[in-house]
């Protein structure tokens, strides 16, 4: 580690030989996450739904790794059709080490999927939850794989609602973020719970990358997004410095399955990525459960776990 014993990319092992999924990689975290491990000499899959802003991506990670191992896929993780074609292309890789379920909306306006779900859970919740029960058989057959679910702190401010999973009682954007988030955490930690339980090695991990300057905030209010220039060098990290809990959750070879990680900062908005605290909802097992057999039902994909 560097010193003072702070965790940073330079900590992350040697990759070569390895491939690594990383959904959202033309932007953000995704980009930066893209880069550290194609850096580290992985073969990264940049699986994304804009071609064009992919490319972009890919001269932009090859300008700090000119050797680089890239290969573009199209997802759109609100197409639960467009799900399974990516996923069955990218089977055909024959092995994936790691899978980042990075990408994301925030605080959309309300909108329905093609699939006829709200956009926010079906974008976050149900497109990765689709695509990792779909590639799950390639992940269990790559020793040491690993799939890290990115969540968020906000996670904190949500319950499931198990009535209105679609927002069907009425939509309050932030609420619906949240919930999302939320379900990507309860996600994480019952797919490690399975996994355990059938005595597989795969592990699942999740992460949070605190407060960070990514193009997510592009839905904020106005008035946030007037003040953010002044505001934001006091409260938000790079995308370079959020995407490290994720990073480390994938990389680092003392990382159990079911744990998460995040800034370790007082708030959890910044700081050195460390463990986190899940909050209270995200523990609570019984809904985990009955979240995932939803999640089954809603995308079709069956785990068999």
């Amino acid at each position: 580690m560097a010193a003072g014993g702070a965790w940073t990319a330079q900590d992350v092992p040697d990759q070569s030989g390895r491939t690594a999924v990383v959904t959202g990689a033309a932007s953000g975290l995704g980009l930066e996450t893209a880069r550290a491990l194609a850096v580290r000499g992985a073969h990264v899959v940049l699986a994304v739904r804009d071609s064009g802003k992919a490319a972009v991506a890919a001269a932009r990670i090859r300008a700090a790794a000119p050797r680089a191992e890239l290969t573009v896929q199209h997802l759109d993780l609100a197409d639960l059709a467009s799900v399974r074609e990516a996923a069955k292309q990218l089977a055909d890789l024959g092995r994936i080490d790691l899978l980042v379920n990075n990408a994301g909306v925030m605080w959309t306006p309300y909108t329905r999927t093609v699939d006829g779900h709200e956009l926010q859970f079906a974008t976050n919740h149900l497109g990765h939850f689709a695509l990792t029960g779909l590639l799950l058989d390639t992940l269990r057959a790559t020793p040491g794989a690993r799939v890290v679910t990115i969540s968020s702190y906000l996670h904190r401010f949500a319950r499931i609602d198990f009535g209105g999973l679609d927002a069907e009682h009425g939509y309050n954007r932030y609420r619906a973020y949240s919930q999302s988030k939320l379900a990507n955490l309860m996600f994480s930690r019952e797919l490690h719970r399975r996994l355990e339980q059938a005595g597989d090695g795969t592990l699942s991990v999740a992460a949070h990358p605190g407060l960070a300057a990514t193009g997510l905030g592009r839905e904020l209010p106005a008035l946030v997004r007037r003040l953010g220039p002044a505001l934001g060098p006091l409260f938000l990290q790079r995308a370079d410095q959020g995407m490290l809990p994720g990073l480390r959750a994938a990389t680092d070879p003392a990382v159990r399955g079911g744990t998460y990680y995040g800034p370790t900062g007082i708030t959890e908005t910044r700081g050195r990525p460390g463990p986190a605290r899940p909050g209270r909802a995200a523990l609570d097992g019984r809904a985990a459960a009955r979240l995932w057999e939803e999640s089954e039902r809603l995308t079709g994909v069956a785990y068999g776990l």
